[in-house]
């Protein structure tokens, strides 16, 4: 019998539940233990809970929550924070569009923790079976034909586990919830590689379908803190590894069309792929405006608007001045407040504070006092308190009052500087507009960079073309 999908949009969320922060480190979880030599998570594994440290009890805790309920759970991958449910189940990833207020023809994204569990998927037991395809069905990966199409055999051995997302054919009958792949006859699948995500996927014994823990067309959270300010209230548990080190989400790929085509740019570069056996002649399928009508979206991050802060966010591409005065004064709102994203070229605040003329009140850091003005300070440390198993730093934004002179007016600069570097850039750019958005800033102004310099920088201003309500050209 075929599926039907409810197209209306998804119900108010349910009665506000208590959401709360859980710290899980992944070298105090447990123990890994490898089925081969090589070390490898593609060969399969198992894992040892330390069920006397609160790492692994959290974890426990948020596996049990996903085989025993429909409330989703937020954990963190190499990319952003997943808002992980049950993949089989359609109650459960109902959750998942209810707590996000997502479209139900927005595909989702499964994550699998060994190629066994995914053969699982492709080769599911038979409609009289009500098990539900899980990491233990080890025994199906020894058919002499890989359900795995040989197209993907040369990426997965190179790039999983990681930022990579495969398209493939839906079986018959389909072990995994209709809305997960939103009527189409494909899905998408990937192996994160943050050991945390495994070893949620590895104790659930379920796949997972997992877009990104935020708020609907919001940016993408990268710390516990964005899913909390995004979902509080919608969901139960959040397990908090620290910030993501890739900071854009994952490629994907469609090795089922000729040639084969990158439908989202992401953490793996179209340069890398092509010098993988197969994906010699790969191709761009995506645009980055979102994808508009009825068509239903070959891959998440296809279709909407996405990635969008509260303010309007204007883009200046790739070697365009800094805006001035006349320029920023335009979009300002009651708040007369602006915010800037610098990459490689504008000054501290940019054109409208290219001097001390006009600045008035000290300069802060996130609303501490600083003794230092240099602009080449640009990401602070994450701080929580506690320690953690991931160092990697989040931005935070430098404060300055503009005041024109003669011309009156005005208003408060918050200015945050990503660095030059590509990776630098990707990893800090939705905490960016985050932080900025907390400022509660009228007009978000960011600094492009040139698409042409590899998938990462093409993913980066992917995501910001998507973002924003003006683009403006050099």
């Amino acid at each position: 019998m075929a599926h039907i999908i409810d197209r209306s949009p998804p119900p108010e969320a349910p009665p506000r539940l208590q959401t709360r922060i859980l710290p899980v480190s992944a070298t105090r979880m447990g123990h890994i233990i490898f089925h081969s030599p090589s070390n490898s998570f593609l060969d399969g594994w198992d894992l040892e809970v330390d069920k006397a440290t609160p790492d692994g009890a959290h974890l426990l805790e948020a596996a049990s929550q996903l085989r025993d309920t429909d409330i989703p759970i937020a954990f963190p991958t190499e990319t952003v924070y997943g808002l992980g449910a049950d993949a089989t189940r359609s109650s459960a990833v109902q959750g998942i569009y209810r707590a996000k207020q997502r479209p139900s023809d927005n595909p989702l994204i499964v994550h699998i923790c060994s190629l066994a569990q995914l053969r699982s998927l492709l080769c599911p037991p038979d409609s009289t079976t009500s098990a539900a395809p899980s990491a233990q069905h080890s025994q199906r990966s020894s058919s002499t034909t890989d359900p795995i199409p040989a197209v993907y055999h040369s990426l997965i051995q190179r790039f999983w586990p990681g930022p990579l997302t495969i398209l493939l054919r839906l079986p018959t009958p389909s072990p995994l919830a209709p809305e997960v792949t939103g009527s189409l006859n494909t899905f998408g699948a990937r192996m994160p590689s943050a050991p945390l995500a495994l070893a949620l996927i590895k104790l659930a014994d379920r796949p997972l379908a997992a877009p990104s823990a935020n708020a609907s067309t919001k940016p993408s959270p990268t710390t516990a803190e964005h899913v909390f300010h995004d979902l509080q209230g919608r969901i139960e548990i959040i397990l908090d590894g620290g910030p993501c080190g890739v900071g854009v989400e994952s490629t994907v790929v469609d090795g089922l069309c000729d040639p084969p085509a990158v439908l989202r740019p992401g953490g793996i570069g179209i340069e890398l792929l092509r010098q993988c056996r197969g994906w010699e002649h790969v191709v761009v399928a995506y645009k980055d405006s979102s994808q508009r009508g009825d068509q239903a979206p070959r891959a998440p991050g296809m279709k909407y608007k996405h990635y969008s802060p509260r303010a309007r966010v204007v883009l200046l591409e790739g070697g365009s001045a800094e805006p001035g005065w006349e320029v920023a004064k335009s979009y300002l709102g009651e708040r007369q407040s602006v915010g800037l994203v610098r990459t490689r070229k504008w000054k501290a605040f940019a054109g409208t504070c290219d001097s001390d003329v006009g600045l008035t009140g000290p300069i802060t850091t996130n609303g501490a006092a600083s003794t230092s003005s240099d602009s080449t300070v640009t990401n602070g440390t994450y701080l929580h308190g506690r320690d953690r198993a991931e160092s990697t730093q989040v931005p935070q934004a430098l404060y300055s009052r503009f005041e024109p002179g003669q011309d009156g007016g005005g208003c408060d600069i918050w200015s945050i500087g990503l660095g030059g570097k590509v990776a630098d850039i990707a990893h800090g750019l939705f905490s960016a507009l985050r932080e900025l958005d907390q400022k509660d800033v009228d007009v978000i102004f960011v600094e492009g960079i040139n698409d042409n310099e590899g998938e990462t920088a093409a993913a980066v201003m992917n995501r910001l073309r998507k973002a924003a309500e003006v683009e403006l050209k050099p």
